[in-house]
């Protein structure tokens, strides 16, 4: 793709963003609802006040209460690690139940987005409950990988184009026959989980190797991935993988 698509891609997925978020006022705290849906497709609510000169964000514990509510035991010390590294990622806090980010005016919008990149991440993380799987995705995909011997670090972030950071859930290192692969794992695939990896890869593509590559290992292992998440992410140049037939990237990825 050529400068002027990137350019083009990115200004569309900032005009809908824009476009599809509304304000309230609730007390001391200003509601913003935005586009992107949760697990139980409601659009994702964060509340933003003043704050000793600048401001905080939280999600006020919905994403924790509701997964504690679907019957989804976080309270493990594997899965509490998991949260913590998940979280750190975004440079998004745990204040008890609460995500949340402090931040100052000019990195507003920074944090905005760090914190619902965050509340995204968690919500699919931990999408199923506990009498449902027994294992995370992401532990699932893990484990795959060191059986399949692949080389990779886990949980990098890369700052973009806009100076958004973005984390992803393993980088694999260039080798002499391989380019760079990063790769994101989508517990629940849908629109909006799709969506999200998509603009953080065209936002990352151009601070990285020209011939880096962008994977997202799809669960479809309860249910069958919908024509219109593989389609969202091919149109973006992100290669999905069936977890299903992950087989067939295996050596493509061990190279």
């Amino acid at each position: 793709m050529i400068i002027s698509e990137i350019q083009e891609l990115l200004d569309k997925y900032t005009t809908w963003l824009r476009d599809n978020t509304t304000l309230r006022e609730v007390e001391d705290w200003v509601e913003i609802t935005t586009p992107y849906l949760d697990r139980n497709n409601d659009s994702i609510q964060i509340y933003a006040k003043r704050d000793n000169g600048g401001y905080v964000l939280t999600d006020d514990a919905y994403t924790i209460e509701d997964l504690r509510i679907s019957g989804c035991n976080i309270e493990t010390p594997k899965r509490k690690e998991l949260l913590k590294l998940t979280l750190n990622g975004f440079g998004v806090m745990l204040n008890k139940d609460a995500l949340e980010v402090h931040t100052s005016k000019e990195r507003f919008a920074l944090q905005k987005h760090n914190l619902l990149q965050a509340i995204l991440a968690v919500n699919d993380l931990f999408y199923l409950a506990e009498p449902i799987v027994k294992s995370l995705f992401l532990e699932d995909v893990t484990s795959w990988l060191d059986l399949s011997e692949v080389r990779y670090t886990s949980k990098v972030k890369f700052t973009g184009k806009t100076g958004y950071d973005h984390c992803f859930d393993f980088v694999i290192p260039k080798s002499k026959k391989q380019p760079e692969r990063i790769l994101q794992t989508i517990n629940h695939p849908s629109r909006e989980t799709a969506q999200a990896i998509a603009f953080s890869w065209i936002d990352t593509r151009d601070v990285r190797p020209p011939e880096s590559r962008a994977y997202a290992f799809l669960n479809d292992s309860d249910k069958e991935i919908t024509e219109n998440v593989v389609d969202a992410l091919k149109s973006y140049e992100v290669h999905p993988i069936l977890w299903s037939k992950r087989d067939n990237i295996k050596e493509e990825l061990a190279a």
